[in-house]
């Protein structure tokens, strides 16, 4: 595909984010599969530039409103994004910018008046300008930027400017069946690049992004992929064989898959979860890896009947709480400014009910974590602290007590924290608890 065709692509999908009801890669992926005819280098290369200009969506809409002569259409403003894109951020020249909307087959239309004058005010500037405001300057949105910023001080932006670099590839081998030393070998053959990750022993970071799902040791279950900062989580579980674990808050089995492996595939680990669609598809995962100490089980809410029949029968309990997702926003940068799910006080509500409730699946002298992939305390420390007031059976194990010997250097006070700026992962909470004898 010439330059004008990608840039053309590139404008038909943020047209489609901006109006479907569905996250940013959902849609990309959409778009993908309605135009096979794009090659891998082209759908690359489009995606790349894709999420690129979602890191920098504040920034871009700020100069849009600050410099067009007009209040612009949706396909205006995202003609007027491209161009502050290419001018701002890949510093193209504006002749370069002009050829590029060519109006010819395939290409966006030439710019009209109006975008050849708001082309000509971006000559000398740069994306940041003073007038930004901590908000719109970090790409934290208002309401998240009002909550993290008096906890989080003069390291937010660190933290923020780390939210804007693409997030990591990681991927964890499953030691039922293989090594990390083999699958590295197996990966230097392939001239894949990659590395032994810092902290999970499971761990293995790669560079770039290799079609890795077509590899064999992705379809015979030697490896998935799962960011550091989620095996971590798993970890912390502190699941050995022969226990009885339930994932409470299941998904699609990443975290399920981690434990049922670390407890090498002896026990029983139940994966719940209300959505039963995705409990079907992470069957399909479990069998890949070899596991068979894993069963599902479809609840119909937080409170369904079954956590009441199990209560106190359990030695590991987890909790990924439904949460904000603000520690991901490396991976799904238009989460910061496109809300699908529920509004965070519902979410919040939501945590505190699913905490109550599980914690009674949890047997004297067990364990429960409690994570979210968040970074606001009002999702983390402050659910905790209440759920502590309530039940005095409960108690939080400090992390020196809680880790396992190789995660030691993460144990500092009483609750984890991993961000992207401190630990080159996701933004993760954890919290263990311990239910008195």
């Amino acid at each position: 595909m010439k330059d004008g065709a990608q840039l053309q692509a590139i404008m038909d999908v943020l047209l489609e984010i901006n109006e479907a009801a569905q996250p940013a890669d959902a849609v990309i992926a959409n778009y993908f599969r309605g135009h096979r005819y794009i090659g891998s280098k082209d759908r690359a290369k489009i995606s790349a530039a894709l999420y690129d200009i979602l890191r920098h969506m504040y920034r871009l809409n700020w100069w849009v409103d600050e410099l067009f002569t007009k209040k612009p259409a949706a396909e205006e403003r995202i003609r007027a994004g491209l161009i502050l894109y290419l001018s701002l951020l890949k510093k193209y020249p504006g002749d370069a910018i002009n050829a590029v909307f060519s109006g010819g087959k395939y290409a966006p239309a030439a710019l009209d008046d109006d975008e050849v004058a708001f082309l000509g005010k971006l000559e000398g500037r740069t994306l940041i300008h003073p007038n930004m405001n901590g908000s719109i300057r970090l790409e934290c949105p208002p309401w998240a930027y009002a909550l993290l910023k008096p906890h989080m001080g003069d390291a937010l932006e660190n933290e923020m400017r780390a939210m804007q670099e693409p997030a990591s590839l990681d991927i964890r081998i499953n030691p039922i069946k293989t090594t990390r030393d083999d699958v590295l070998r197996e990966l230097s053959a392939s001239e894949i690049k990659a590395k032994a990750t810092p902290f999970s022993p499971y761990g293995i970071r790669i560079e770039g992004r290799p079609p890795l799902s077509q590899m064999a040791l992705f379809k015979d279950g030697r490896i998935e992929v799962q960011d550091e900062g989620s095996q971590i989580l798993s970890l912390m579980l502190g699941a050995e064989s022969g226990m009885s674990v339930v994932d409470f808050c299941a998904g699609a089995g990443g975290k399920t898959l981690a434990i049922a492996a670390q407890m090498n595939n002896k026990g029983r680990v139940v994966a719940c979860d209300v959505a039963g669609k995705r409990l079907e598809k992470a069957k399909l995962r479990f069998r890949r890896a070899g596991l068979h100490n894993i069963e599902t089980h479809e609840l119909n809410n937080e409170n369904d009947q079954w956590v009441k029949r199990n209560a106190g029968k359990y030695d590991r309990v987890l909790i990924d709480a439904p949460c904000s997702g603000t520690g991901t926003w490396r991976r799904n940068p238009d989460a910061r400014w496109k809300q699908l799910g529920p509004s965070l006080d519902e979410l919040l509500a939501m945590q505190g009910r699913i905490l109550q409730s599980a914690s009674r699946l949890v047997k004297t002298g067990g364990r429960l974590v409690y994570a979210t992939c968040s970074l606001l305390q009002e999702e983390n420390q402050k659910q905790i602290a209440e759920f502590l007031e309530k039940n005095g059976s409960f108690k939080l194990v400090p992390l020196d007590a809680a880790m396992p010997a190789y995660l030691k250097k993460l144990a500092k006070g009483d609750m984890l924290t991993l961000t992207p700026a401190q630990h080159k992962t996701d933004g993760f909470f954890a919290a263990v608890l311990e239910k008195a004898e």
